[in-house]
């Protein structure tokens, strides 16, 4: 039995380091310029030097219900199929015009037979060609350390191993076509908070 005891030191250190020993949680606040806590702001945090893989993630929908788009701000990885249920009892044209994703996904109910790809990093905004108030932002992101704000304006990344990173954070009342802001970051064993004031001019949430 005590021979045992070095195997079993060994594959607990193995288990240590495949789950992240010495990898850092990162916490962001994001507010307005005033201080007041934005919802839905989308953090990242991308390698100075190269970057990591990252995997299409599965089940992402994007309703409409009742002529709104939910959720308004979604975050996928570079590859991800999102499809778009229209939960309303009127047609939906949904439609986005960004570089990052083109589509159109013409006068429908119910849900759409394909799902819609999204496959380059950006920020896709989309639209309802019938219901003008209907909008909302698709944020795809090629590294696997994001996360969105909560109401008090706070994101958490957890599992970041040490190294140089971008820290970069945007949100959709920043200016039409802006890009999210960027900071250089040091992440090592120890957990860190930052804050993040973002110079907004539409709609605060």
């Amino acid at each position: 039995m005590p021979r045992r005891l070095p195997l079993l030191a060994t594959v607990l250190a193995l288990a240590a380091t495949c789950f992240g020993a010495g990898a850092a949680s990162v916490s962001v606040v994001v507010s307005d310029a005033g201080g007041k806590p934005l919802t839905d702001a989308v953090v990242m945090l991308e390698p100075a030097a190269g970057r990591l893989p990252v995997a299409p993630m599965a089940g992402v929908q994007i309703a409409q219900v009742k002529r709104q788009f939910a959720p308004q701000v979604s975050v996928v990885t570079v590859g991800t199929p999102v499809t778009f249920p229209n939960n309303d009892t009127v047609r939906h044209h949904v439609y986005s015009f960004s570089p990052v994703k083109t589509f159109e996904l013409k006068l429908y109910a119910g849900a759409p037979n394909s799902p819609v790809v999204f496959d380059k990093p950006g920020i896709a905004v989309l639209g309802c060609n019938i219901h003008d108030q209907m909008v909302a932002w698709v944020v795809v992101v090629d590294t696997p350390f994001f996360a969105r704000s909560a109401a008090s304006g706070r994101a958490q990344i957890d599992g970041v191993p040490p190294g140089s990173y971008q820290l970069r954070v945007w949100h959709s009342a920043l200016a039409e076509g802006s890009p999210p802001t960027s900071t250089a970051l040091s992440v090592g064993s120890a957990d860190i908070e930052q804050r993040a004031a973002l110079n907004t001019v539409g709609r605060s949430r």
